[in-house]
């Protein structure tokens, strides 16, 4: 799938994306011969459907979306002195600064953006009947993934967090399943409760994990392992431990991927040619191809020094690692005030790594009291084992222990903002249900539908 060119892809998003996605695509091309494409036409062959699969994948790997922005607005927003920023970009400053007007262009684009992924996603659900019946579900499968991880991101960034009030009570994101094709369709959609949106998001991947196929022998498409492994993200979010460790284990215990021999190649760098492409990882449950042709990674635009640099890492971020321990070797460039974790231009995102899921296990297990496939101890030692750390033993594991690891681990890949919230923590002198770590409902979606409710604060 790397070969496919960049126009392919935004051609094929256009042709199934009739609505949402007009405005961006006249950006790339001049598509008005298929903006009167009817559906019956769009849509008449399986290969057609498995054409608009990949337009979806594109979408939802556009930059304002998984291809970097909403976890790099996660660090800014979750940020407590970890990080500085020197950016230009007005709207990324506003979200460091946590003064965000209602009409912040990132906040703008990321919903835009998004929606229109959403969109292509219920055009090839809309039109799943079309596929051969020995790829159907696979197909099937792969749409309801794209959509439960848009739908995760957007709820956790534009709404209150779950354990925020009553999520049966708090406006989450407007839920569309089906293909928007008029504006007064988009009209009529307002804002979903927040438990109503994890509901459709825990049932969408579900639904993908029971139809997806174990294994697919390219990078581009997710997989049953990856289903599960953002299943295991979600419960963790809500604090539901026993599914939380139940999903995990069943990530782990796929046996599709493994760990890195070392935490540096989790993130490979080729300083010879930061410009060369960069297949997945074993470590890579998921992530978000980029090539040269297909778009960007904001990690690598913000954080590198190979791209723009905008954020830096503070010294204070350093002062409760152990000495040893080899993750602090991707900061060592620069008297360690970057990473180099997204030092290739056109590295792909990571979206969920194995590591990830031996951290939700252990801390899901943990709180739970259950060993779910293995001891808390005995997950937590695999991580720190792999940084060349020594093992903890039992007396020294505690809930503390377990997140600092997991602090440690996943750093600046998007995790900040979304584990102080469901931790209950504070971002300087925000605790973590201030309204400022929220993003503003759009000031462009309220005026195209007067029924969406803004956020408090705004």
């Amino acid at each position: 799938m790397k070969i496919m060119t960049h126009y392919k892809y935004k051609l094929l998003s256009c042709l199934v994306a009739v609505g949402f996605a007009f405005s961006a695509c006249e950006k790339q091309l001049d598509l008005d011969p298929y903006a009167s494409v009817e559906e019956s036409k769009a849509f008449q062959t399986s290969a057609d459907v498995e054409a608009a699969l990949v337009g979806a994948y594109s979408r939802v790997g556009d930059d304002n979306v998984l291809g970097g922005d909403m976890g790099v607005y996660s660090e800014l927003l979750g940020n407590d002195e970890q990080i500085g920023w020197s950016g230009t970009y007005q709207g990324l400053t506003q979200m460091y600064n946590k003064a965000i007007p209602v009409n912040n262009d990132f906040v703008e684009d990321t919903w835009k953006e998004a929606y229109e992924a959403i969109n292509v996603c219920n055009n090839v659900l809309a039109a799943i009947d079309k596929v051969s019946e020995g790829k159907r579900d696979n197909v099937e499968g792969q749409a309801k993934f794209l959509r439960g991880i848009v739908y995760f991101e957007m709820v956790r960034l534009y709404a209150k967090a779950w354990n925020d009030g009553n999520p049966a009570e708090n406006d989450g994101v407007p839920l569309v399943l089906t293909p928007t094709r008029e504006v007064s369709e988009e009209l009529k959609v307002n804002r979903s409760k927040v438990s109503e949106v994890y509901t459709q998001i825990i049932s969408d991947l579900t639904d993908a994990e029971s139809k997806m196929w174990d294994k697919i022998d390219n990078g581009f498409y997710a997989n049953r392992t990856a289903a599960a492994a953002l299943l295991a993200r979600v419960y963790l979010q809500k604090g539901d431990y026993a599914n939380a460790a139940d999903a995990a284990n069943r990530a782990i215990e796929s046996n599709e991927n493994s760990l890195m021999e070392t935490y540096a190649e989790a993130f490979p760098v080729n300083y010879d040619n930061t410009n060369a492409l960069v297949a997945n990882t074993d470590e890579d449950i998921f992530a978000m191809q980029v090539t040269l042709n297909t778009g960007y990674n904001d990690f690598n635009t913000f954080f590198s020094l190979f791209g723009r640099g905008d954020i830096y890492i503070n010294p204070e971020y350093y002062e409760n690692y152990e000495a040893a321990d080899d993750r602090l070797s991707v900061f060592a460039l620069n008297n360690y005030e970057y990473t180099s974790k997204f030092d290739m231009v056109y590295g792909n995102v990571h979206i969920i790594r194995l590591a990830e899921m031996y951290l939700v296990r252990a801390e899901a297990n943990f709180r739970a009291g259950t060993a779910v496939g293995a001891k808390p101890l005995d997950d937590i030692n695999t991580i720190r084992v792999r940084a060349l750390l020594e093992p903890l033993t039992g007396a020294q594991l505690n809930l503390d222990a377990i997140l600092l690891e997991r602090y440690h681990e996943l750093s600046f890949e998007g995790h900040r903002l979304h584990d102080v919230k469901r931790l209950e923590g504070s971002v300087g002198s925000f605790p973590w249900n201030s309204p400022k770590l929220v993003l503003p409902i759009p000031e462009r979606e309220i005026k195209i539908n007067p029924g969406l409710t803004q956020n408090e604060g705004y």
